[in-house]
């Protein structure tokens, strides 16, 4: 049939078409959202957990020939053929960004809801008996475009051209809906169900297993940052994460009691190394007793499991919870406690069962399938949630969440040998399906960040919610939640796949993304789980293993997060070594440089909140343009300034503390073209476009500095508190004009987003030397109103600004918020 236009709302027009009734809404000069269903069409301001209330108010025409209509904004045009329904999107100037093939490429297929799913499946919907279709959006990408985003996928895909990936929630599998091309465009679709991407001999789609429609939108950038905007304006900003959670993060499987987590941080405190959070990790709840109805099965008391999900501390072994985090804050370090949907037993398993809200587990075939979950879609239910975990936990003062098994199944865990690909995927989404409405298999982890976040802000707004998920989805962010890559395993291959994985994620606008430094498992334990294989069962005592967590330990210094965790083995510094030993030197000058970038770091933290920027990038966000950085997954920019080149092969030792010969103490890096760049650690400079051979021994990360950058640093201090009015080192690499807005806030609370915070322009003129402090934007009642500024530009032949240490100034200004400015003689 021919597509016919049906009338024109204030936000855009509706067209009859074969597939249905298609609505094109006009959110944002950049923004069209796509939608195809029967009528009446679904609002997303009400209807939609991922999508947040827009204002629709931007300017649109509609042009229409014998063969198209047109809708045109102030940057996007969007032709319909008439004859097929095909869609073309193009920009401003009417170059293609994306198509649909010229046939016509979406397809609407009914499914009935009730038959794929149990019987009392959890929903947000008020019933499973309703309208819903399986949906596929076909698409044609220009030949040079690169794809990337979809989530966080465990398998290290660089560029999502030529690929496949399957959009469901695992332990180390993060399904996010969003792609973004260098074509300058980003699609982002409104589904919470089982979906493929497809880009191979099947050919280019996007398939929805179950929604109410085909709902999707299409972002203008060009550039990456842009796009991300374009999402974060759809989900919802980047929620502010305390200033302490920027320092470093102790973890381990698992500290045992009260006085062990405070030995521990005595440890890091005497050895003068920075530390500001130290975490709990599982069974600081109640042992089971002998009245627990699972007394035997879970172990008796001080078993395996005791009170799983109990949201308390066993009295014996945490005697005193105000006394620990009292005792915690006096030192300066915060305290994170893990906390889990699931619950077998004890009085938070009760009240929820008493109350209803623990979900039908059927007959699944996960092996902790006995285990009961809260449903997370009911309002009641997580406010019930909260107010256990505020009672149990918060009220002590406890600090941050660690929001574990937010998928939450994984019913091929405890297996012995892996699943083939297709068959994990049936046995995982249909176990899902049988407990949560189809539709919304991948929405558990949303959810619960948003019964954290609501009923903390409830209840204070002094102290910023922080939550270490292990899954996530669009609009997380707003919810004060980061994503971490979930339990992987201790080998070179896996490092190197974890950074494609992260940057695929932030790819997709959630910004908040991090990992267990070291990897989860560190032995080979195959012979009972598929999954643990790392390949060091000397844990720390194995040079080899040393290696390679000194190596992940160095990417960690440039993550959203920088926290090491794991079982197996102990991840304190000083199990890597003593004072003199070149790994422990190594983990402490990274964590040191950690502290000294903290101005840098904090600022790139508020630009993500205040500017939907994005600390943690994939090259394409600053270099799209050139093709070589399209296919680069082993470096990262970390923020504007520093090109990150992480070491992800061995060079010393294999298992086992096996000598290696021969191998080269250096990596390839590519530099991209348009500018230059300076050794971080040398000062040497070298023009972009070229690939070098860069030195990479054992206690160096090759780093570079983008020539322009006015980067600030800090003094090394012990925690994020120390020495707030610090003199800032400012270190300028000269060769081009460059800027940098250095960011301040109260470092918690919530009076940010009410203004609360101060921005410092800092603006170097590089043909006339000078460095200019504009005047201060803003303010907020702790803020440090006069400080030094120690500048140095960089220059190598004369060491100056050369990696971590401090350097004698060239010049020092005063600041009190008046503009003011600074020649350099170089």
């Amino acid at each position: 049939m021919q597509c016919k236009l049906l009338r024109s709302e204030a936000d855009g027009p509706c067209i009859r078409t074969a597939e249905g009734i298609l609505k094109l809404q006009v959110v944002d000069d950049a923004i069209v959202r796509v939608v195809v269903g029967s009528e009446p069409l679904t609002e997303p301001a009400t209807d939609s957990p991922m999508i947040v209330e827009q204002s629709g108010d931007a300017d649109w025409s509609l042009a229409e020939t014998e063969s198209t209509i047109s809708l045109e904004t102030a940057a996007l045009r969007v032709d319909l053929e008439k004859d097929t329904g095909a869609l073309t999107y193009r920009d401003a100037d009417g170059d293609r960004l994306v198509r649909e093939p010229s046939d016509g490429g979406r397809r609407l297929d009914p499914v009935d809801v009730e038959a794929m799913a149990g019987e009392n499946a959890a929903s947000p919907h008020d019933t499973l008996d309703r309208e819903a279709y399986a949906t596929t959006l076909e698409l044609e990408f220009s030949d040079d475009e690169a794809i990337y985003g979809l989530g966080q996928h465990d398998d290290g895909i660089a560029n999502y051209r030529g690929h496949d990936q399957h959009l469901y929630q695992h332990n180390t599998k993060v399904a996010m809906p969003v792609f973004v091309s260098t074509q300058g465009y980003g699609l982002l679709f409104d589904s919470y169900s089982l979906s493929t991407f497809h880009d191979d001999r099947h050919g280019t789609y996007f398939w929805s297993e179950c929604v109410d429609e085909l709902d999707f939108y299409v972002v203008y950038g060009p550039a990456f940052d842009e796009i991300v905007s374009g999402f974060r304006q759809l989900t919802g900003t980047a929620a502010m994460l305390p200033k302490w959670s920027y320092g470093y993060v102790q973890s381990k499987e698992r500290y045992k009691s009260q006085d062990e987590l405070l030995e521990v941080v005595d440890e890091y405190r005497d050895r003068e190394i920075p530390i500001d959070c130290i975490v709990q990790d599982w069974q600081y709840w109640p042992d089971s007793t002998d009245d627990d109805p699972d007394f035997e099965e879970w172990g008796g008391p001080g078993g395996d499991w005791g009170q799983w999900g109990q949201k308390s501390f066993e009295p014996e072994r945490f005697p005193d919870p105000d006394a620990l985090t009292e005792n915690l804050h006096e030192r300066n370090v915060r305290l994170m406690i893990s906390i889990w949907p699931n619950m077998i037993t004890g009085e938070n398993y009760e009240e929820m069962a008493e109350a209803g809200h623990l979900l039908d587990d059927g007959d699944l075939s996960a092996p902790d399938n006995e285990v009961n979950y809260y449903d997370v879609f009911d309002e009641d239910a997580r406010e019930l949630y909260w107010k256990q975990a505020d009672e149990g936990l918060f009220s002590h003062g406890v600090d941050a969440w660690w929001a574990d098994s937010t998928e939450p199944y994984n019913p091929d865990w405890g297996l012995e040998r892996p699943l083939e690909p297709a068959q994990r995927l049936a046995l995982i989404t249909g176990d899902y399906k049988q407990v949560f409405d189809p539709a919304y298999i991948n929405a558990y982890s949303l959810y619960q960040a948003k019964g954290l976040y609501e009923g903390q802000r409830s209840t204070t707004e002094d102290k910023r919610v922080l939550n270490l998920t292990r899954s996530g989805y669009p609009g997380q962010q707003r919810y004060g939640a980061i994503t971490w890559s979930g339990d992987i395993e201790a080998t070179w291959d896996r490092l190197e796949k974890q950074l494609a994985d992260g940057l695929q994620f932030t790819a997709t606008g959630n910004p908040k993304w991090t990992l267990d430094i070291g990897a989860f498992f560190v032995e080979d334990n195959t012979d009972e789980e598929f999954y643990a294989n790392g390949d060091f069962n000397d844990g720390y005592e194995d040079l080899g293993y040393r290696e390679l967590y000194t190596r992940w330990f160095q990417f960690g210094t440039f993550l959203p997060l920088f926290r090491s965790h794991g079982t197996n083995t102990p991840r304190e510094m000083w199990r890597f070594g003593e004072p003199g030993d070149r790994f422990y030197e190594t983990l402490v000058k990274f964590d040191e440089l950690r502290y000294r970038l903290l101005p840098y770091i904090y600022s790139l933290a508020g630009w993500e909140t205040h500017r939907d920027y994005t600390m943690f990038r994939h090259l394409a966000f600053d270099f799209r343009e050139d093709e070589r950085v399209h296919d680069i997954a082993d470096q990262f920019m970390f923020g504007p300034s520093l090109l990150v080149c992480p070491v992800t092969e061995p060079m010393y030792y294999g298992p086992d503390s096996t000598p290696l010969e021969g191998r080269a103490k250096a990596r390839e890096v590519y530099l991209p073209e348009g500018t230059e760049w300076y050794d971080f650690w040398t000062g040497e400079r070298y023009e972009g476009g070229q690939t070098i051979i860069a030195d990479a021994p054992l206690e160096k990360l090759p780093l570079f500095v983008r020539a322009g950058s006015v980067l600030p640093m800090g003094p090394v201090v012990q925690h994020t508190e120390e020495r707030p009015d610090a003199p800032w080192h400012v270190r300028v690499y000269p060769g081009h004009d460059g800027s940098f807005d250095v960011y301040e806030d109260a470092g918690d609370g919530y009076d940010y987003e009410d203004g609360a915070y101060a921005v410092t322009p800092l603006e170097w003129d590089d043909g006339a030397s000078e460095l200019a402090v504009r005047e201060r934007e803003g303010s907020f009642p702790e803020l440090v109103e006069t400080r030094d500024l120690h500048v140095v530009v960089v220059d190598g032949g004369q060491g100056r600004g050369i990696g971590v240490d401090e350097h004698e100034p060239q010049a020092t200004v005063t600041y009190d918020g008046t503009e003011t400015s600074v020649t350099i003689d170089r």
